[in-house]
């Protein structure tokens, strides 16, 4: 009996995987680089003050100890995978031996190798990340009330038009057009910019061309710069280059432009298929490691690639414990079986796309509320639900006062001026 499960990530995935080996009592070690797991769909809320950062973070060793049974947390990082002696390797503590390992490590920004995306681009893949994008934000604004030059803008370029694209930017345009004017009295509308650039023609592509046109009209209607067709060829700590050649000054770039493997499990000895993405057999087991089960963003099937979203993580991990315990039983393998709910996002108040599989559409406020209640009733832990759902609540009912929650700290006490050009020169993104 594989009695010995490591699972790298507490994700949805290794949760999901977490949750059905625990209750088949295995001895299940869970490793994670973080001592919380992070609701990643509501990271764009503590970028822009809708919620603050505890609301949608769980602690990982409450998470473990209300399992019954022999499990336990390590907080590490994984630095190698020692298959022959079967051991995981890690930056802090001794090799954790597995009988089974399931590779549920989630994925990374993707920036295509374009030049200085990763240098000068914000992503809000992380907790500490979107916390680091709500701080910009509200020191760019604080700068701008004190400066010289009143002609001058405050531009956030986000780039990618999927589904966090369009919710970044949405909620960034009700914020220029809500909160600025009662937060900010000194500036106007117009020093506030928010430009989305995608370089496909449509807006949420996986999605019905009748929703895209709604997700168009909706961002345009909130005042954002849309650049449909538009590619990134370089970005710069206070400039972006198109590839059509033109360039716009940015103060701040958030790129939400697609998911790619962390760097570091290219040194793990696994298969790695399109994105950096571990490939795996139908049943999900690695190819060429029947030990090792890899889901989630980690992983694709090359045959049938499956969109990197919550609900597939959530199959594959509960999948993959089922599949441990049926083959210690010696039960043959079953593929997996995506079964597709729907699809939603969000592009801001009253306004939401929801898709399922039926062909049926949703677009306004009912998609609306259906997005919130289902990423509410995702949240882990009873409090962190409660206290979302109040502060969604209170924001909603208040409005447009609650929408002057613009609240964070200053990246330094006196930002310098670049005097050619009049902007703030903001620190670069640590790694």
């Amino acid at each position: 009996m594989a009695s010995r499960v490591v699972i790298v990530g507490a994700g949805f995935a290794g949760q999901h995987a977490y949750h059905e080996l625990a209750e088949a009592g295995y001895e299940v070690t869970l490793v994670d680089r973080h001592p919380y797991t992070t609701f990643q769909p509501l990271l764009y809320q503590v970028a822009t003050g809708g919620l603050n950062p505890g609301d949608i973070a769980f602690p990982l060793r409450r998470f473990v100890s209300r399992s019954k049974g022999r499990t336990k947390f390590r907080r590490a990082t994984v630095t190698g995978i020692d298959t022959e002696n079967k051991r995981v390797l890690t930056n802090r503590g001794e090799p954790i031996p597995y009988d089974t390992l399931v590779l549920a490590q989630g994925a990374g920004p993707n920036f295509f190798g374009i030049p200085g995306a990763k240098e000068n681009a914000r992503t809000i893949y992380s907790r500490a990340e979107a916390l680091a994008v709500r701080d910009l934000l509200f020191s760019g604004l604080e700068q701008m009330t004190t400066q010289p030059d009143r002609e001058r803008r405050f531009t956030v370029l986000v780039v990618g038009g999927g589904a966090t694209g369009v919710e970044m930017a949405g909620t960034l345009a009700e914020m220029k057009s809500e909160a600025i004017p009662v937060v900010y009295p000194e500036l106007s509308q117009d020093s506030f910019r928010v430009v989305l650039a995608e370089m496909a023609d449509t807006l949420v592509a996986p999605f019905d061309p009748r929703l895209q046109r709604y997700t168009l009209h909706q961002l345009r209607k909130r005042g954002v710069d849309i650049r449909l067709g538009t590619a990134v060829k370089e970005v710069r700590p206070d400039s972006v280059d198109f590839a059509d050649g033109s360039t716009m000054d940015v103060d701040l770039v958030i790129w939400a432009s697609g998911f790619g493997a962390h760097p570091e499990v290219s040194e793990w000895g696994m298969p790695q298929g399109r994105g950096g993405r571990i490939e795996v057999e139908p049943n999900l087991q690695v190819k060429g490691h029947p030990d090792i089960y890899a889901i989630g963003d980690a992983a694709i099937e090359p045959g049938s690639p499956l969109p990197q979203l919550a609900q597939p993580a959530m199959q594959m991990g509960s999948h993959v414990g089922r599949e441990i315990v049926a083959a210690d039983k010696g039960l043959p393998p079953t593929p997996f079986g995506y079964d597709d709910k729907g699809t939603m996002a969000t592009i801001g108040r009253n306004a939401a796309v929801a898709q399922f599989p039926s062909g049926r559409t949703v677009t306004g406020f009912p998609a609306w509320a259906l997005w919130v209640g289902v990423h509410l009733a995702t949240l882990l832990g009873g409090r962190n639900r409660l206290q979302a759902m109040v502060n969604t609540a209170f924001r909603y009912f208040a409005w447009p006062q609650s929408a002057t929650n613009i609240l964070g700290d200053t990246v330094v006490e006196d930002v310098q001026l670049d005097q050619s050009a009049g902007r703030p020169e903001l620190p670069q993104q640590s790694e």
